[in-house]
Parts: C-alpha cells; structure tokens; sequence
C-alpha cells in the first residue's frame, strides 16, 4: 500500500501538467468573453506568423489538386506552431493550404483547443465556409493532430461539415478519447479535480475516454457516407492510450501504424504530427490516392 501512494504521489504533478491543473484562472481571465463565443482565429491575424506560403486566401487550388486542405491543430497547439513542417510539405506540392486557431480561453495566449469541443466544432464550420468562400471550392480536405482529428467528426456530424469536407486525415486523433496512459483514472482520487477541469479546460474533459461528448459522436457508428476517413498512428503514442483508440470503423477507413510503414520510425504524440516525414508522406497519399506512392522508411527523404 505504501508503494502504491508513493506512486501515486509521484505522479500528482505530472497529472496537474498533462491536465491543465497547473494554474488557477485569475479573476480578470473570468470575466472574458466565453471561449463559445470567441470568434475562430487564423495565422494571419497573428504577430508571429511565418507561415511560409500557407494562410494565402488568394490561392486558387489547381485541377491537380482541387480542394483546399484545412490544418487543425491538437490541444495546447495553434495554426503556425503545429504546422511548420506539414504545411511548407503540402504547399510545395501544389496545395492550397489554410489553418485556423480555436478553441481559445480567455487570458490564455498561443495555447488553443482547450474550450469546448462542440463550441471548437462551430468555429471550424465558420472557417470552412470562409476558405470554401475564397477559394471557390466547393469542399475541403481536413488534416488534424490529436483534438484536430477528432474535433472535426464533430463538425461534420452535427454541424453540418459532411456535405462541405470529401477526405479527413487524423495524425494520432483521440477519436475514442484517451485515458493519458491511465492518468485520468487518477481524478477520482483528487477531489475537486474533475470538477476543476470540467469548468475551466472542458477542452480536456471531453477528450477522456467515456466523456458525453465522445458517447454524443460516437453513437450510431464512428463514420458519415460521403467522407473519406485515413487515421495515422504511432505505437509509441503517450498522450492518445491506447493508440489504437483513434481508429475508426466504417467502409471508407484507412487505418495506418507508423511502424507497419516504417519500423524504426520513433515518433511519439507530437513528432508525428509536426516532423514525421513518413507521416507526412502518408498524408500526402491519402489527400491524393489517385497518385499514391508506397510510404516506407525512404520516404523521409522524400
């Protein structure tokens, strides 16, 4: 038993780190808008953008390459962090290529997706409109991390997003929520913990595994007719455990592990979707299928 409570002592902190206890809202933070009526941010509204030819909204996609593809971020990420190596990737072959910030808190700066994941859905289909609104396409292709993968199956489920999205890639989505390699299991013996989280980062609560949220997009089966599912995982996952929750089940699912394509490939949570070149490869395939290449260990030259 002593054991066990020096174990769990010991992983207090990492807990308060992964799950956003690390700091009390201030008093002025509060009386901020809501991050539900936050409006949907994008790079080019940002100081420090250097987003290296993304983010252009007088791109007009190619008939190579039709649709514009929209970059969505994971939790604690934003639209030109996460995104400088995937984004230059797909603009130098030949893609119109936009990312959004959402779910942002109010008096929390850079770090987004921690609002409600609902309310981050309807910030995505207002994006959406306006790249469809500006390019002249009449769909989009979405690629996400983490949240970013999961978060637009609750746009195109209850926000009208399936008529509007032809393929959506997930790099390591927690589409069937995420147990923080057994940290969540852990609230309960915090008291206050839960409820903490729920008020003030439910961005996080509705990624845990059995979250309302996730039994609202789950229900009635993982996928929509019409839309084109490819899921990328790493067995090396820490952050979405299992790794094999972001799978989907449906008839146009592609399913991929890193390691099947490339053994030695290492990447964790984050590399996979900010520097893996074997993932970004496989991306690349899975917006265009037509001209699919094999993704092996090469492709990292690639």
């Amino acid at each position: 038993m002593t054991q066990r409570w020096s174990r769990l002592r010991a992983l207090v902190p990492v807990v308060a780190l992964a799950l956003g206890l690390t700091t009390a809202p201030s008093a002025a933070a509060a009386a901020l808008p809501s991050p539900a009526t936050a409006p949907a941010g994008d790079a080019s509204r940002r100081p420090h953008q250097i987003t290296s030819g993304w983010n252009n909204f007088s791109c007009k996609p190619s008939a190579a390459h039709p649709r514009p593809v929209v970059l969505v971020h994971g939790t604690f990420g934003n639209s030109v962090d996460n995104w400088l190596g995937l984004a230059p990737y797909l603009v130098a072959r030949g893609y119109c290529v936009f990312s959004l910030d959402y779910g942002q808190l109010p008096g929390v700066p850079l770090f987004y997706g921690l609002g409600p994941v609902d309310a981050s859905a309807q910030q995505l289909a207002t994006y959406v409109d306006r790249v469809r609104s500006a390019t002249g396409a009449d769909k989009v292709d979405l690629v996400g991390h983490s949240q970013g993968g999961m978060m637009p199956r609750v746009y195109l489920k209850f926000h009208g997003g399936a008529d509007k999205v032809h393929t959506l890639v997930g790099l390591s989505p927690d589409n069937h929520g995420t147990t923080l390699d057994g940290l969540t299991n852990l609230l309960d013996l915090f008291p206050g913990a839960k409820q903490y989280l729920d008020t003030f980062t439910p961005g996080l609560t509705d990624q845990a595994v059995g979250s309302a949220l996730l039994g609202r997009l789950n229900a009635g089966g993982d996928t929509l007719p019409g839309v084109h599912y490819t899921v990328i995982a790493t067995k090396y996952d820490e952050v979405v455990t299992p790794y094999a929750s972001g799978y989907l089940s449906g008839p146009d699912v592609h399913n991929v592990l890193l390691q099947d394509l490339c053994p030695v490939d290492l990447s964790d949570h984050v590399a996979i979707g900010t520097v893996d070149r074997i993932a970004f490869h496989e991306t690349a395939n899975a917006l265009d299928p037509a001209h699919a290449t094999p993704t092996t260990c090469a492709s990292a030259a690639s």
